[in-house]
């Protein structure tokens, strides 16, 4: 029986040394400074298209570039940059949550949509 004080991850098994590379710094540091350059451009993004239309554009354009990535990248560092940092900082999911609007309802929906159509364009 697990230890109820030590957190659980069912896809990960930190005994085993290959499955802890996600703790490693270079992974760390690609994720961390991808987020900083994802938010700096989400914020400029933002700027040229306000309010929730921008956050939409950012939210669907984010997943389809996740969705290409996904595809076509089988590196895990460069992975981590761009999926998981960059774009993880660029698209803003908790931001268009915060104020109702149409965007709150089509944005989930159109963000899945343009992943999947990200991924089907790249194979």
């Amino acid at each position: 029986m697990p230890n109820p004080t030590e957190p659980i991850d069912p896809d990960v098994d930190l005994h085993v040394p290959a499955q802890r590379t996600e703790l490693h710094l270079p992974f760390v540091a690609l994720v961390s400074l991808g987020g900083g350059l994802g938010g700096v451009a989400r914020y400029g993004l933002s700027l040229a298209v306000p309010g929730a239309w921008g956050l939409f554009f950012i939210n669907v354009l984010g997943s389809f570039l996740i969705g290409m990535l996904m595809g076509i990248v089988p590196r895990p560092l460069v992975r981590a940059f761009f999926g998981v940092g960059l774009l993880g900082g660029f698209t803003t999911f908790s931001s268009y949550a915060a104020s109702w609007s149409w965007a709150l309802v089509v944005t989930p929906v159109c963000a899945v949509a343009a992943a999947f159509l990200g991924v089907r364009v790249t194979r």
